[in-house]
Formats: structure tokens, sequence, C-alpha cells
């Protein structure tokens, strides 16, 4: 089962998507849920979402080794930029999944059910970001 998860800088989640099954492609879900992003915000999705793309919206990516030629410098240095502010998004994905419902296979087929167990999950580290805040990022 998968879900798409909107971060904000203080690493907590604004947006929940729905739950899909495992081999959804993550670009057909970014697709079909809206974000509610303001003109000038910036998005760093992983990956996975490649050719998506939202109006007014800064997309940051890294940029991809060209076949048969190295990245400069400058292109390596941005590249460890953006894959430490990308670490800090995959530390709230894991501290999600530290309750194990949501990182062991799920037997609950009742319809809306998997939806709630990804509520209830994302809302206790919203809890534990309030509670004790991480250091925000930069």
């Amino acid at each position: 089962m998968k879900n798409v998860l909107l971060i904000n800088a203080a690493l907590t989640i604004l947006l929940l998507s729905e739950t899909y099954a495992g081999s959804t492609p993550d670009k057909r879900m970014a697709d079909a849920t809206p974000y509610p992003l303001p003109a000038g915000s910036r998005l760093r999705p992983d990956l996975g979402f490649l050719a998506f793309t939202l109006d007014q919206v800064d997309i940051i990516m890294p940029t991809r080794k060209p076949r048969g030629r190295n990245l400069t410098q400058a292109q390596h240095a941005a590249n460890r930029r953006i894959a430490r502010r990308r670490v800090r998004i995959e530390h709230v994905n894991s501290r999600v999944k530290r309750c194990r419902m949501v990182h062991d296979a799920s037997r609950l087929r009742k319809a809306g059910v998997r939806d709630r167990v990804m509520e209830v999950c994302c809302a206790l580290h919203n809890f534990r970001v309030r509670l004790n805040p991480w250091q925000p990022m930069i």
C-alpha cells in the first residue's frame, strides 16, 4: 500500500493522499491528489515524481548524471544540498512507519480502514513533533 505525504519545513505532515495499491506509479498518485500549495512555494519530490509539475511551484530535483559524462562540481554540490533535505523527509516517512500497522503487511480488507490507520499514524507523528520539535529544514 502507498500514500503521498506533503511535509513542510517544520517536518509536520500537511497532506495525506488516499491509499493506493503498491503497484501504482508515484506520478499517477501525485496527479490524482490535489495539492494546496501557494504560488512561489518549493517542492522537493523524489525521483518517482520525475515528470510531475505544478503551476507556479518551483520543483527542485537532483541533476542526473549524463550518459558517458560526469557531473560538474557545482552540480555535485547542488545534489548534496538536495540530498540533505531529502534525508530529513525520509526520516519523517520512517517515523510514520514506526507504527508497525503501516510498516507490516496488513490484512485489513474493509473499505477505508487502511486510510484510517495511515491517518492515525500521521497524526501521531504530528503530535510527537509538536511535543518535541525537530530542527526545521533550512
